[in-house]
């Protein structure tokens, strides 16, 4: 966008723009910082349709009313929430000042947690509009399970046919069975773990997940806040969606599963939003389900990557294997590890 355009949408709100830099731009997605005399605002460009942001705005609404810290929106001169443009919508929202919080800091990992569940437990009970377009994951585990695997499959059987193999096929070779069975278990525990149960108790509340909710996106604040950024991606699911997903960005990181922060975690986050017994297992058989093995293997055989060296590649693959290897004695000990 230029700076005619960018001008012509700030001019819609009853703000005095001091200087305006570009963040960030991806095309379809860009942020801009913009420095008012009323305080600095982030203005952002999302690529969903309008009816999408409207559930993801009514969302944050619901959030807000609770303790979830989230950036203020912006209204506009009409009093809108957003402003309309060619194929994306434009929010303004106040800036918030601060840093990422630090997950090699226990209290700060345990301020990350508890804002973690307490974005769960106060997104309970959300009523999305009539005439927006939803998000929602409710159910849809088994069928995601089932369609990873059938595609790491095809790339498997594809590898297996080539004449030569490079050293990232022959890994593959030797390792897909395992991950394979992995797959296909967590696939049987789908099916035994109450997912389903829980799916259609959770029609009635509508749980939210963030689906990226890390360090990266929240910011912690000179008073001890943690707000929450980046809500682009959040839908309606089980809240075991988000807790996998953080439970794996933070072992991976550590290079490998560690049984007694894995419990921690799990004991601060039960401590603000207490789980049943029984759902702990549908955490489960989401962690037996090897994400980061399919996540590089898929990388690769679909080239998103057209940067990176195949030494890259080859890396990433040793690291996943052994991140996804080292959560045995999680899964073997997993009554031990869930709060009670």
């Amino acid at each position: 966008m230029d700076e005619e355009n960018i001008n012509s949408i700030l001019s819609q709100y009853n703000i005095n723009v001091v200087d305006v830099k570009k963040q960030s731009d991806k095309g379809k997605k860009a942020v801009w910082w913009i420095k008012t005399t009323g305080g600095d605002k982030v203005l952002k460009k999302h690529s969903c349709s309008s009816k999408t942001l409207e559930f993801i705005l009514s969302a944050v609404e619901h959030l807000q009313n609770g303790r979830v810290n989230l950036s203020k929106i912006i209204k506009t001169k009409d009093n809108s929430n957003y402003i309309k443009g060619v194929n994306c919508c434009y929010v303004l929202s106040d800036a918030i000042i601060g840093n990422p919080p630090n997950e090699d800091k226990p209290q700060e990992l345990k301020m990350i947690v508890e804002q973690l569940a307490t974005f769960h437990y106060d997104s309970k009970n959300f009523v999305f509009p009539d005439d927006c377009k939803p998000r929602l994951h409710l159910g849809l585990q088994k069928d995601e399970f089932e369609g990873q695997m059938i595609k790491l499959k095809s790339f498997y059987d594809l590898e297996i046919s080539k004449p030569k193999h490079s050293e990232f096929g022959q890994i593959i070779i030797t390792e897909f069975p395992y991950f394979y069975k992995r797959m296909q278990l967590a696939i049987t525990e789908n099916e035994k773990s109450g997912y389903a149960k829980w799916s259609l108790e959770a029609k009635s509340t509508n749980c939210l997940c963030h689906q990226d909710f890390t360090a990266s996106n929240l910011i912690l604040t000179n008073s001890k806040d943690i707000f929450v950024l980046d809500i682009d991606s959040i839908t309606i699911d089980l809240p075991t969606r988000d807790i996998r997903k953080f439970l794996n960005k933070i072992m991976k990181k550590k290079g490998q599963w560690d049984s007694k922060l894995t419990s921690q975690i799990l004991q601060w986050y039960n401590a603000l939003n207490p789980l049943d017994h029984w759902k702990w297992q549908v955490l489960k058989e989401a962690l037996i389900f090897p994400h980061l093995f399919v996540g590089i293997m898929s990388k690769y055989y679909e080239k998103r990557e057209v940067n990176w060296p195949e030494a890259r590649y080859i890396e990433r693959l040793k690291g996943m294997i052994k991140t996804e290897k080292s959560i045995e004695p999680i899964l073997q000990n997993f009554e031990r590890i869930i709060p009670s």
